[in-house]
Parts: structure tokens; sequence; C-alpha cells
């Protein structure tokens, strides 16, 4: 980085973690007849590709989520890498004693409280069985257990920012009345709130709506070092909002954003099942890196743990970057005498070569050739580079 930071692109945006969430909002959503050893070759998949924080599950009810029923014998077999964070959700204080029986390789608690509102009371009551009241009143309790085993922080969480399926769009005033009430009973506490969660169950997210929630809360509480976004992408804008989320913050920030292998996900809850979707996390991967963040993921890698995805979950999933690859050059560029490519399997020559389209037509009668490749691969092979010496 210049001293400026100029011919930096990432000089002035935040530091971005992801949370790769496809072994638990993807495998919810799936079949429960996937075997657990499908499950624990994804899950090691997805552990070799330098993701750095990884929710293998959720200790839920095996009566609500069958697909959960198995998360103990996933958590037996599977192999942890080291520097990854293991994390699974759980609802009660059952699904906390489960959970530490598994730790490790599940990471031990961070010492952040937390504590979730939701804006709706339909989707509340059927995920959680709760009302909205009795999640107001669970705050404090939420608190009091934090106090009691020393937590120095606490991250602030409303769910269903946006809107409801079942209700229609929430206000900025209703997010912020939500996030302001939680604050204020950790403050009451001697908890500061570093931190705040924004999700969105039922895709009701927009760049603007995102954009503008991200600027107001960074703008209230200017202390706040991190916003956590958990998307779903069932009409296809996640992805946009939160690259708008990325620019409303800077450097003296942690971004963090939920995404899911092959963009697999979605709450049987929401009324919308499989087609929620999450944000791919191969696509998220390739976004970062171009905009000059360095996500330490080998995206390769994770493109080859997509199409494993795919063949755990038996059927096609919905990211873009698996299906055509990264941006290739040098070596990675396309052969300029191949067929017509219009099938996805024959579009796989970047990973699996040229197999994939052996015997396709090339209508074409002479062969294509470029005066610019040719100086391409003529400045490559030079000592220099093609620079001057």
């Amino acid at each position: 980085m210049t001293e400026s930071g100029a011919h930096n692109p990432s000089a002035h945006l935040p530091r971005v973690t992801i949370v790769e969430e496809g072994m638990r909002e993807g495998m919810q959503i799936e079949s429960a007849d996937i075997s657990v050893d499908a499950k624990v070759r994804l899950l090691d998949a997805l552990s070799r590709t330098g993701l750095t924080h990884i929710v293998a599950g959720s200790f839920v009810s095996p009566r609500w989520v069958p697909q959960m029923k198995d998360v103990d014998e996933l958590l037996r077999r599977f192999t942890p890498a080291p520097g990854v964070t293991y994390t699974a959700l759980s609802l009660n204080h059952q699904g906390e004693l489960r959970k530490a029986e598994h730790t490790p390789p599940l990471s031990p608690p961070d010492g952040v409280g937390r504590s979730m509102l939701h804006l709706c009371d339909v989707f509340l009551q059927r995920n959680t069985a709760r009302t909205l009241e009795q999640e107001r009143v669970a705050v404090a309790e939420t608190i009091e257990r934090a106090v009691d085993v020393g937590v120095s922080s606490a991250i602030i969480a409303v769910n269903a920012a946006w809107g409801s399926n079942w209700l229609g769009a929430f206000s900025e005033e209703q997010r912020m009345e939500a996030l302001a009430f939680q604050r204020d009973a950790w403050m009451t506490a001697g908890i500061p709130t570093t931190g705040v969660y924004l999700g969105d169950p039922m895709s009701w997210n927009t760049p603007r709506v995102v954009r503008a929630h991200v600027r107001h809360v960074i703008e209230t509480w200017p202390d706040l070092t991190s916003v956590h976004l958990h998307l779903h992408n069932g009409r296809g804008t996640a992805p946009l909002s939160a690259y708008a989320a990325l620019h409303e913050l800077d450097e003296r920030h942690e971004l963090i954003i939920d995404s899911s292998i092959g963009g697999m996900g979605g709450c049987p809850y929401c009324g919308n099942g499989r087609a929620t979707k999450m944000i791919p996390t191969e696509d998220l991967v390739f976004l970062l890196e171009s905009e000059g963040i360095d996500t330490g993921v080998d995206l390769p890698a994770l493109i080859e743990a997509a199409h494993l995805a795919e063949e755990v979950v038996g059927h096609e999933l919905y990211g873009h970057v698996s299906k055509v690859g990264a941006l290739p050059s040098g070596q990675s560029l396309y052969a300029m005498d191949m067929p017509l490519i219009e099938t996805i399997a024959e579009a796989q020559h970047f990973r699996l070569g040229p197999g994939t389209y052996a015997g396709g037509s090339a209508p074409w009668k002479s062969p294509i050739t470029s005066v610019h490749r040719d100086e391409l691969s003529a400045r490559e092979s030079s000592p220099t580079g093609g620079e001057p010496e």
C-alpha cells in the first residue's frame, strides 16, 4: 500500500469476515436423508479452503428440523482445520448444553453477549414459538446471564429487519427502536455494545434500504465497530446490498457477511423454502477480491467445494463463479480454437480441461488467431516480463 492509500482500492474499506453457513443454513432446507458421510466430506472440504469461520450446524429439535438430527455425529467425525472458528446455532438452554459437549471442536464462547428482537411477530411465532412480548422480556434474562459469566461487550440484533412476507415493509424507526431498546438495556447493566447484527430471513433487503440503515446506525452510535449482515437472496439483491454496506463503512469497522457455499439456504418457516437462498460464498469471495480485499480464501478450492455441495444435495445450486470460474489470465486464458460451448457441463473446461467439450461443433473454416494474444504470450515469456531493462 502507498502512504496515501491512493492506489489501494481497499485502503479505506472495513475489514471483512466471511461466515460460511452452508452446513447450517444450507443443510436445514435440504433433504433430511443426506448421509453423515456426505456431510463430513463437505465440511472437511470447506475447512480446507481458507475460510476462517464455519457454522457447522445447529442444536435444535429434530422434530422441527430433522436435517439436524445427526449434528452430534457430524461434529465427532469431521476433521477440524487449524485456525478455523467452528460455531453452531442453539436456541435454548438444552441446545447450549449439547453444544458444550462438542467444544472443542466447536470454538469456546467468545465473551461477547448477544440479544435479538424480531420485527415480525408472525415469523417469530412460526420460527421460535414466541411472541414479541416474550422476546422483549427475554432480553433482560439474556443480559442477566451475560453479567453472571462476565461478558465485556455485546452485540444487538434485529431480525426480519426490512420486511415480512406477512406484514409488509418495516420502517427505519422500527429498526432503530428495536436496537435502541437493547442497547439501553445493555448499557444499564454496564456493558457497552460494540456491534449490530441485521437479519433478513425473508429477502426484503435492497441496496437502498440497507445502505441507509447502516449509515444511520453508524452515525447514531459512532462507537460501534462491527456490522453483521445475514441477508437472504431470494430476490437476487443480497450481494448488491452487502456491497452497498461495504462502502458505508471504513477502516474503523469490521463487516461480517454470512454466506453459503453454492448459495444454498432458506428457512422453512418464512414461506419461500429453498428459493430464499443465501449469497453464494464463492461469488462473495470473487467480489471482495475484485475490490482489492484479501479474503485469504483459495477460490479454486472453494469452487470445487461448491461442486461437491451440488453432489451432496443432489441438485444444481445457485452460484455463478462455480459455473464459469474466476477471470482467466495468463495460462488460464481460454483456447482460441475451442468449439462452441453451450452447456454448463461444457463450460467446466476452466477446471476440468478440454475433455468437457471434446467433439464439439467448430463451424469456422480457418484457425482462430489473435495478434494481441501473441503479444501477450511474448511478454509473459520475456525474462523481464516485457518491461524495458
